[in-house]
């Protein structure tokens, strides 16, 4: 009995200490808002991308009619200049339109072109994706020869041609350039749902009877996200650029609908007289891309396990500081 009463008191305090170091260790780690707070760099860009969203959803609705109103006593009248009313602020056209409401009626269509194009080609190259990465065989076989076929022709020289062909509309430009960015979810999903369909978890689930589209939803494609997430921020860049060139070329968005692109097409020949008109959807392009990279860069770290802490760590001078007070202890 003696031999076993210190022993009984020793592990005593195991139950109630264990929750209170989980709870410690739950409170050491930091949001991903957290995270996202101390990269200044992606903070910017989250900041950035909201704006442009905000004013997509309810720019047209306030300034809408200015974007269409005509007034030949304001025609390319130079930007800013408050003698001329906020209307006025970023310049007008040759036919007096106000070049602020233009810009913020272009974004709701550059973005309309965008989202959608970027969310359909997510999911479908996802899914499709991982079904041929896990399944493997002749499925992910045929499914790679048909990436390679897509991805042998130049996406924007496909669209060229497609929208050349058929009519320029918004529901054509998402259609065509969602195709041409399939095959990039379709390898990168097959690609980490081969390796992933080997690992322990996954034969466990195997082994217990779990059906294969069980395990691909439950255990396959929570892990593959993050990556596919990081990758459709990058491609939204890639595809508001290949709608801007688009437009520009002619065979984009066409009038009376204005994009970004469209905007620096149509004031590309007034480039001497009243260079404005293309320079600030120029700057507009510009910023949102590189916001749209900034938040991409941030986020394949903040998703990613193994490289999270690099976001968690403390600044520089806390560690030497404290590193300083325990060597004076």
């Amino acid at each position: 009995m003696s031999t076993t009463e210190p022993l009984h008191d020793a592990g005593a305090p195991e139950p109630s200490s264990a929750p209170s170091a989980r709870n410690a260790s739950r409170s050491t780690t930091p949001s991903m808002f957290r995270l996202l707070l101390r990269d200044k760099f992606a903070t910017t860009g989250a900041v950035i991308l909201v704006i442009v969203l905000a004013t997509a959803a309810f720019g047209p609705a306030l300034m809408g009619d200015l974007a269409t109103k005509q007034n030949l006593m304001f025609a390319n009248k130079a930007p800013f200049d408050p003698a001329n009313g906020w209307e006025y602020l970023l310049g007008s056209d040759s036919l007096g339109r106000s070049e602020l409401a233009r810009l913020v009626v272009a974004t709701r269509t550059t973005l309309l072109v965008a989202i959608p194009a970027v969310a359909v080609s997510l999911l479908v190259g996802s899914l499709w994706g991982v079904w041929a990465g896990y399944h493997r065989g002749i499925r992910e076989t045929v499914s790679m020869r048909i990436a390679d076929i897509i991805m042998s022709f130049p996406s924007l020289l496909l669209a060229v041609v497609v929208l050349y062909v058929f009519s320029p509309s918004i529901a054509n430009i998402v259609l065509i350039l969602a195709i041409t960015r399939i095959p990039i979810y379709l390898r990168t999903a097959r690609a980490e749902s081969a390796e992933l369909q080997s690992r322990t978890f996954v034969d466990a689930a195997r082994t217990f009877g779990t059906r294969p589209n069980a395990i691909i939803l439950r255990h396959v494609i929570p892990i593959v996200t993050p990556t596919l997430l990081t990758l459709a921020t990058l491609e939204f860049c890639y595809v508001m650029l290949a709608e801007s060139s688009l437009s520009f070329l002619g065979i984009g968005i066409q009038p009376p609908d204005i994009s970004w692109g469209l905007l620096v097409a149509q004031g590309r020949q007034y480039l001497q007289t009243a260079w404005w008109l293309s320079i600030f959807p120029g700057i507009a392009i510009v910023v949102t891309a590189i916001a749209a990279n900034m938040l991409a860069a941030w986020l394949r770290i903040a998703t990613d396990p193994a490289q999270r802490w690099r976001l968690a760590l403390p600044g520089r001078k806390k560690i030497i500081t404290s590193i300083r007070t325990k060597e004076s202890k």
